[in-house]
């Protein structure tokens, strides 16, 4: 997809995610959207779609590290309690608690002991999100291999995306089949009726973003909300030297003829 075309129809889904956001601060929702999916899928990518027009202080995006000491200790799902969200926000998860049955899995980071104990605990814990108003969805991003190989070429080629790429994503490379056994055992157990996955095609990642944001619109209830009328009073006129009358101001970023 040319970025002129996905940029002319992102505009309008732009405007129905204020319009969202506006409406889950008005009534008092409380969202969550886990984004899960093969490394280089685009979850980064969509998470900056929905979030870069929303307020950063009613949208949070939580990207974890590795636990620490003392979390490897703690009740699994106690590292993402914190991080749930209050009336009005939303929060998006750039992976969640679903690390245990993908990347920890594959990995070796988790005991199968540990991953089965989670694949029975998973669908409790949403029950339990769900049964107190939160509004979670769970979506899948979906990547071929090619596409995948692709993508890391591009980030190993790309000093402005080199960042993007960790021993994990390099290690992984090899074990795209182990992580596709993974992935369905994941979805055999936890796609429930109270918290289904969705698996979003993004081997077109533009594409892919727009699909997503459509889906998520259209499971949300009606969200327009009047918005409040402001009293906007007249501007005071001052001149713009007062500005830098006690500052020195740098001089300009250059331009080209």
């Amino acid at each position: 997809m040319k970025r002129k075309q996905y940029e002319d129809l992102l505009e309008p889904l732009e405007l129905e995610l204020v319009a969202m956001a506006h409406w889950a601060r008005a009534t008092g929702e409380r969202i969550v959207v886990l984004f899960e999916g093969r490394d280089t899928a685009g979850k980064g990518g969509t998470i900056k779609a929905i979030s870069e027009r929303i307020s950063p202080r009613q949208c949070r995006v939580v990207a974890l590290p590795k636990p620490s000491d003392a979390e490897r200790t703690q009740w699994y799902f106690q590292r993402y309690v914190p991080h749930l969200p209050s009336a009005g926000e939303i929060v998006l998860f750039d992976r969640s608690w679903y690390n245990r049955a993908g990347v920890e899995k594959v990995m070796g980071f988790a005991s199968e002991q540990q991953v089965d104990k989670f694949l029975r605990e998973t669908p409790v814990f949403e029950k339990l999100l769900v049964d107190d108003g939160i509004r979670l969805f769970k979506y899948w991003l979906s990547a071929s291999q090619e596409a995948q190989e692709e993508r890391f070429a591009e980030r190993l080629e790309d000093p402005l995306k080199r960042w993007k790429l960790s021993p994990i994503d390099v290690a992984s490379r090899t074990k795209f089949a182990e992580y596709s056994a993974a992935r369905e055992a994941m979805f055999a157990a936890t796609h429930t009726e109270h918290a289904p996955w969705t698996v979003v095609d993004y081997n077109d990642q533009k594409h892919g973003r727009l699909t997503l944001i459509r889906d998520l619109l259209d499971r949300l209830p009606d969200t327009r909300v009047p918005h409040e009328e402001l009293d906007w009073p007249e501007l005071g006129h001052a001149p713009l030297e007062e500005e830098f009358r006690l500052l020195q101001p740098i001089a300009p970023f250059p331009l080209e003829d």
